[in-house]
């Protein structure tokens, strides 16, 4: 499969919100929770408060994993600031328009920062019309996608 096709399926897939599970790790302690995401303009965006443990070890170790129902991405964090401070509010509107609830409840806004999770390598499972399952991986580095057969 060429590797702008692939980017583009597994854009499609993930749509335009979906709640993820992130891994972080920091000094061989490894955490897994879910964030609330939002997938805008081929990004991978989330808030989180900045004094939380998951955020203190993305920062000091921004290699972090985030999957949702067969696509799992490998990559790296990168902190954008406050959520407030982003200019034109594009992340704070999207996040009110898919996660309203949240957005009302958790309204820190002195304290919550916006990351992005930048994929590396992306390895999504699926399977074919016929039911034959198979694994597309996606090399964001090389930019290089390769499908293997599950049997």
């Amino acid at each position: 499969m060429e590797f702008n096709e692939a980017v583009e399926q597994f854009y499609q897939k993930l749509g335009q919100k979906k709640i993820m599970a992130l891994a972080t790790s920091l000094n061989d302690h490894v955490m897994v929770r879910n964030v609330s995401v939002i997938i805008h303009d081929q990004k991978i965006l989330f808030k989180t408060d900045k004094n939380f443990r998951k955020t203190k070890q993305l920062l000091e170790n921004p290699q972090v994993a985030i999957c949702h129902w067969g696509v799992q991405i490998e990559g790296i964090a990168i902190n954008h600031g406050l959520v407030v401070d982003q200019e034109d509010r594009s992340f704070q509107t999207l996040y009110q328009k898919h996660w309203e609830k949240s957005y009302n409840a958790y309204p820190h806004k002195d304290s919550e920062i916006l990351i992005e999770v930048v994929p590396k390598l992306v390895e999504i499972w699926d399977q074919d019309k016929d039911d034959n399952g198979f694994q597309l991986f996606i090399d964001f580095e090389q930019e290089k996608a390769e499908i293997e057969d599950y049997d």
